[in-house]
């Protein structure tokens, strides 16, 4: 696995399992209970819906665990006018004509549909490191790429509130 976290992500990823383990969990397994004694199992579909929401929390427990185990902690600083971890960047696309705004996150946290692009991604790997006015050119594959202009940089802190993504 070896993901790429932050201090921050690894927060959050702690406070998931605490929530999963000590709310949930409980929760869960009442509801199990509670649906087991309505009788007959094997046609009983709320036993079977509690049982399935009851192992896909252990599975998301075993999951966020084993993140945390092989995560290669990342620092997140980065110099005052380039581009770095949890900042905002407006990016001109030049072949559209088209001006954009993405937040450099973790792997764990990307979500292009929010803007929120990962480090991992060939946009967050071409922008790491360059400053404003930095032509960049973004390698998708070895076939096709683009060329980005950084037109402003916005250093954010990471008390976004943005989750974990889920799998």
């Amino acid at each position: 696995m070896y993901d790429k976290l932050t201090k921050s992500d690894i927060k959050k990823i702690e406070e998931e399992i605490e929530y999963r383990k000590l709310t949930l969990r409980p929760q869960l397994l009442e509801d199990v209970k509670e649906t087991r004694a309505h009788g007959d199992l094997s046609e009983n579909f709320e036993y079977h819906a509690a049982k399935r929401e009851k192992n896909k929390n252990e599975s998301r427990i075993r999951y966020l665990d084993r993140m945390l185990r092989t995560a290669q902690v990342i620092d997140d600083s980065s110099k005052d006018d380039e581009v770095g971890m949890n900042n905002t960047v407006s990016v001109f696309f030049v072949d559209e004509g088209e001006t954009e705004d993405y937040r450099i996150v973790t792997s764990v946290r990307g979500d292009s549909l929010h803007h929120l692009i990962s480090i991992e991604s060939p946009l967050g790997k071409a922008l790491m490191g360059h400053k404003v006015g930095d032509r960049v050119t973004v390698n998708v594959n070895a076939n096709v790429s683009y060329d980005v202009i950084i037109k402003k940089i916005d250093k954010t802190s990471d008390d976004s509130g943005d989750r974990i993504r889920s799998y």
